[in-house]
């Protein structure tokens, strides 16, 4: 396999940009030498810990430990004791690395620390590991239904990924990529950071997350966007009032949107005031990415556009016999193959087994529908999203953007509950726009129906003042039972 980041081994350029946090940037000469610095200094490790915020020493970090041919465990600076106590114990990291002045909390105590010089040098052009096995990170799962699993992600699959996606949407190293997300996670670490390095191109992060801060990143020559739902509702909300913001949406060649389903009403408010559209796409931890809309496609919007190139993607039923024409009806689970995947859960044989059938498919857990042209739609969750109500299987998604079409509701979530009569009942909460005069339930029982079929109307609705949410902007369902 060739090396990871072909920019920063094969004679580094000394005034190409690669990494803008803030106001503190390096080259890629610059990059190459504070990141020769810390794979010199970790390469007799196995596991490497990395305390991921949003700055530049997070980048090298990992950047170096990946120069190394050590796998980086991205840690979540708002983990909670038991949870980076179970990391920790589980991933047993030789190392961790942390900005200087960086205030780690206990647990990490037994472990050495090594401060990241991002002005550090060395005499030699790093060197890259060239096998595709080898372990690149270990990213931990949320954890929704046990303690979080270790992926084990191989530096093939990240390779794979981020060529694919450079295919699919003509990502060049001309691009300058502006973002705003955490670095513990795939979006912003693999796509965020990895990817614009291992194509050449630059990343400008925000630290945080504005409006204000795309819009000026935007209008001084970046051409893409990476951002979650949640930022691009901000967007939708601020772009009447911000007359830069749709300046530089105009201009920017690709704006995507992933880690959860973009609301079909926010797609159509950007762009009717900046004519670009959103694309998305659909990946997970263990899979890095699956699918896309391509740059040069249809961007259909609730959709997450058509396998990668080299992704093998299949949906079955719930006996696992795959579906063998696709209608853009009939909801199946999403099985997929290829060097995309990662190799195991690590220490959990167990976990690792059952996530995947005798032939080598992963069982992501995904519904989905699959229109005729190829084109995938996720439905939701087998676990929290699927929905039996009625003889029907309802995927909780189509019902969530109906529901934000209406006029009266700011946020909503579907579940479902169970139902003597139907099997289980389809229970809508919802965040009002205006919270002294919420819609009521026959009110947008009515509007679903209408826009869907009469069998996906809500029976059940509850209000509430916010919907629960992780890191990512992902709605926590499993708390919603928290409130009922």
């Amino acid at each position: 396999m060739s090396t990871l980041f072909p920019a920063l081994t094969r004679d580094p350029a000394p005034d190409r940009p690669a990494l803008r946090f803030g106001d503190r940037s390096l080259s890629y000469a610059e990059l190459a030498a504070a990141g020769g610095a810390v794979a010199d200094r970790v390469r007799a490790a196995r596991r490497v810990a990395v305390w991921a915020t949003p700055t530049l020493e997070t980048a090298v970090g990992v950047v170096g430990v990946l120069l190394a041919g050590v796998a980086a465990v991205p840690l979540n600076p708002r983990s909670g004791d038991q949870e980076l106590g179970h990391i920790l114990r589980d991933s047993a990291p030789e190392l961790v690395l942390a900005a200087p002045g960086d205030a780690l909390p206990g647990a990490l105590d037994d472990i050495e620390r090594y401060d990241i010089d991002v002005r550090e040098t060395v005499d030699r052009t790093p060197d890259d590991h060239p096998d595709p096995e080898t372990p690149a990170l270990v990213v931990y799962t949320s954890g929704t239904t046990g303690p979080p699993k270790g992926a084990v992600i191989p530096r093939r699959a990240l390779a794979a990924t981020l060529d694919a996606l450079a295919d699919a949407w003509q990502w060049t190293g001309d691009d300058v990529l502006v973002h705003g997300l955490p670095l513990f996670h795939v979006h912003g670490l693999v796509l965020g950071v990895l990817g614009p390095l291992r194509r050449g191109g630059a990343v400008r992060h925000l630290g945080r997350f504005s409006t204000e801060g795309v819009a000026r990143e935007l209008n001084d020559g970046a051409t893409m966007l990476f951002g979650v739902p949640t930022m691009y509702h901000r967007i939708a909300e601020a772009l009447p009032h911000e007359p830069a913001l749709v300046k530089g949406l105009s201009t920017a060649r690709l704006l995507v949107s992933g880690s959860a389903a973009l609301p079909v009403h926010d797609h159509e408010r950007i762009a009717a005031a900046t004519g670009r559209r959103v694309i998305e796409r659909y990946g997970m931890t263990e899979t890095l990415m699956n699918t896309s809309v391509r740059a040069d496609g249809e961007a259909r919007a609730g959709t997450v556009g058509v396998p990668l190139p080299g992704v093998e993607l299949r949906l079955v039923e719930e006996d696992g016999a795959p579906l063998t024409s696709y209608d853009g009806e009939t909801v199946g689970e999403v099985q997929v193959r290829g060097d995309n995947l990662f190799t195991e859960y690590l220490n959990r044989p167990d976990a690792t087994a059952a996530a995947f059938t005798a032939d080598g498919w992963f069982r992501t857990g995904d519904m989905a529908v699959r229109e005729a042209d190829g084109y995938v739609r996720i439905v939701g969750r087998k676990a929290t999203d699927l929905i039996k109500s009625g003889g029907y299987k309802i995927g909780a998604g189509e019902i969530e953007n109906a529901l934000l079409e209406h006029p009266g509701v700011r946020e909503a979530a579907v579940t479902g509950e169970p139902d003597p009569d139907l099997g289980e009942r389809i229970v809508a909460w919802v965040v009002a726009a205006d919270p002294q005069a919420p819609p009521g339930l026959e009110e947008l029982a009515d509007h679903v129906a209408r826009r869907l079929a009469p069998h996906k109307r809500p029976r059940v609705l509850r209000h509430l003042d916010a919907l629960p949410r992780n890191d990512m902007g992902k709605i926590m369902k499993r708390a919603l039972g928290e409130h009922v």
